[in-house]
């Protein structure tokens, strides 16, 4: 393989990731085969949370998620965190798991489309955009502990925060 160019040994590189990346995102989400625990509790919260939003803000969401089951101070799985205070009305961390309505989405394009990309970001294949946030909420409230964090970035109608102190923001 020496005689191609860097350029063109990236390509074929390029290629081969978006192929593998493909394989697995379609498996992931093959009718044959049923969809992990892990990505069935992330695809509700980007289902619930972001599904009228840009594909950017879905991205956004599922990180949070992940950057909280990666932080110290969460539990340290998927649903655990999506699901985290559940037990008690409107005091959950994702206000969807406890607003007293069904968690189970309807079926359709968009629990599909959910689904494929929580596949894609428990594949490892996640563009973080939101600075490694562990926390957001609509634009639409102005919620009192936001105060107490960093805000990293603002995607469609969510604004993003971590609690880092402001002087790590850029790390």
């Amino acid at each position: 393989m020496d005689h191609f160019s860097f350029k063109t040994r990236a390509g074929f590189a390029a290629i081969v990731v978006l192929f593998l990346a493909g394989g697995y995102a379609a498996l992931a989400t093959s009718p044959r085969v049923s969809a992990s625990a892990a990505q069935t509790c992330l695809a509700q919260a980007i289902y619930f949370e972001s599904r009228g939003e840009p594909r950017t803000g879905q991205f956004g969401v599922a990180s949070v998620v992940l950057n909280r089951v990666a932080h110290r101070g969460y539990p340290n799985s998927v649903c655990d965190v999506v699901f985290q205070g559940s037990a008690r009305r409107n005091a959950c961390q994702f206000s969807f798991a406890c607003d007293g309505l069904s968690d189970r989405a309807a079926p359709g394009r968009m629990w599909q489309q959910s689904l494929r990309l929580a596949g894609l970001v428990l594949a490892g294949l996640r563009p973080d955009l939101t600075g490694r946030a562990t926390h957001y909420h609509a634009r639409s409230v102005d919620p009192a502990w936001a105060k107490a964090l960093t805000h990293t970035v603002t995607i469609g109608q969510h604004r993003f925060y971590h609690d880092r102190p402001k002087r790590l923001a850029s790390r």
